[in-house]
């Protein structure tokens, strides 16, 4: 059928019809993006694959388990995405003009981080941050104690002294705000590595094989401020080299990547 044949049969019912649904796609993959959802998501188009190839080729078997499996698929779903739908239907309650999820401009506060970073550095005082990128961290921000408030040195100070039960684990900061503290990373599965660095390290490392991220570590027994970006370490880094690596990996790299 021509374009504008297909024009003419259309209505504006259809219109709006079509226009909705694209919406509600484009803002349920917002919600779940940067979240093992993804992972979860592409597995059950995989076994959607899988279950049509099963029924082309006749392999009754195979197509038995498979409908067996999509029988309890809604349960599936409900579960494995169970934290992406309660924060959806918070947000599109709050507003549901602009959909399920938005994006904000990144803005990390670089001189509160430094001055945060370099003051522990001095006073022997392990730090961990975790800056979120283009890959969303949700699923460790939920393991976490939520925080959503402003970076600032004090808060940041307050966070990481160790008479407060939030100083073990990691900082997670999303955009321009402090997502949460106290969350657990996962460690370097690098054999090299594990007998090298501390637990702190291990994890900024570990976050940084899985994700984008980068981490921030001061180490509590040296002093010393490294960054871990891409599974590597760049340690021994005086304030201003951390500035200029901070703004390389949170501000250039990531509006060359964005294609901004």
């Amino acid at each position: 059928m021509e374009l504008s044949n297909l024009l003419e049969v259309l209505s504006w019912r259809d219109a709006v019809d079509i226009a909705a649904v694209t919406i509600l796609a484009y803002n349920l993959l917002l919600l779940i993006r940067g979240t093992r959802a993804v992972q979860a998501l592409l597995g059950i188009l995989v076994l959607g694959a899988i279950a049509y190839l099963a029924d082309t080729f006749e392999l009754r078997t195979l197509s038995l388990v498979l409908n067996g499996v999509f029988i309890v698929l809604p349960i599936a779903i409900i579960v494995l995405f169970q934290n992406q739908i309660r924060r959806g239907l918070v947000n599109f309650g709050k507003n549901p003009l602009l959909g399920f999820a938005t994006d904000q401009p990144v803005d990390p506060g670089f001189q509160e981080i430094v001055l945060a970073a370099t003051t522990m550095a001095r006073r022997r005082i392990g730090l961990l941050i975790v800056f979120e990128r283009l890959e969303g961290l949700r699923d460790y921000i939920e393991n976490g104690i939520e925080l959503q408030a402003r970076v600032s040195l004090d808060l940041l100070l307050t966070i990481f002294n160790p008479s407060t039960p939030l100083h073990d684990g990691a900082v997670i900061i999303s955009q321009d705000r402090i997502a949460a503290a106290a969350c657990f990373l996962p460690l370097t599965s690098n054999p090299e590595l594990t007998t090298r660095f501390g637990t702190r390290h291990r994890a900024a490392l570990g976050i940084t094989e899985e994700t984008d991220a980068l981490a921030l570590v001061v180490s509590e027994e040296t002093g010393r401020i490294s960054i871990a970006i891409r599974g590597r370490l760049s340690e021994n880094l005086d304030s201003r080299e951390l500035r200029n690596q901070l703004f390389r990996y949170l501000v250039t790299d990531v509006e060359d990547r964005a294609g901004l």
